[in-house]
C-alpha cells in the first residue's frame, strides 16, 4: 500500500491510499489508521477485487453471516468510518457494493478482501474524535457523537 497526504488545514487530513495487486484491505487501512493515530474518518474508494469475504448482520442472531466472495469482482461502491471502540483501540468499519461479471450485485460488511488490480481510497480523518459504545440491543458497539 501506498499513501499520499493530500491536505492538512485546521486539523483535518486528507489521505490518498492506493492499494495494489494482493494487499488485504482491512489490514492495510487498519495499519494504516494506527500508523497515522486516525481516530475519526470517513472513506470512499474504488477499484476491484479478486476474492473477499462480506458479512451480514442477522439480527435475529446477533452474528453475523459470512457470504464468501470466490471470483474477480468490481468495487461498485466502498465507504466507510474509524472510530474508537469502547476499549480505545481504532476501529475501521466498511460496507460495500460489489459487481460480478454478470452485472449482478453483492453487498455486506467487508470483512477481508484481495486487490487486484488497484484500490484508490480517499480517506478524511478529521481531528474531532469519534467513539463507540456497547448497545444493549443489537450487541455492536455502535458510533456515540455525543461522547
Amino acid at each position: 500500500m501506498r499513501s499520499k497526504l493530500l491536505a492538512d488545514s485546521a486539523g483535518q487530513k486528507a489521505f490518498a491510499l492506493i492499494l495494489e495487486r494482493g494487499d488485504e484491505v482491512m489490514s492495510c487501512l487498519q495499519d494504516f489508521v494506527d500508523r497515522e493515530n486516525v481516530s475519526a474518518a470517513q472513506f470512499s474508494a474504488i477499484g476491484a477485487f479478486s476474492d473477499a469475504v462480506l458479512n451480514y448482520f442477522d439480527w435475529q442472531k446477533k452474528d453475523y453471516k459470512k457470504i464468501p466472495v470466490d471470483e474477480q469482482v468490481e468495487v461498485a461502491a466502498l465507504n466507510g468510518d474509524v472510530a474508537l471502540a469502547p476499549d480505545g483501540s481504532r476501529t475501521v468499519h466498511v460496507h460495500t457494493v460489489l459487481g460480478r461479471s454478470d452485472g449482478m450485485a453483492l453487498a455486506g460488511h467487508l470483512a477481508e478482501a484481495h486487490v487486484r488490480p488497484t484500490l484508490e481510497i480517499v480517506l478524511t480523518q478529521s481531528p474531532a474524535h469519534l467513539h463507540k459504545r456497547h448497545d444493549p440491543s443489537s450487541g455492536l458497539a455502535l458510533i456515540r457523537p455525543e461522547e
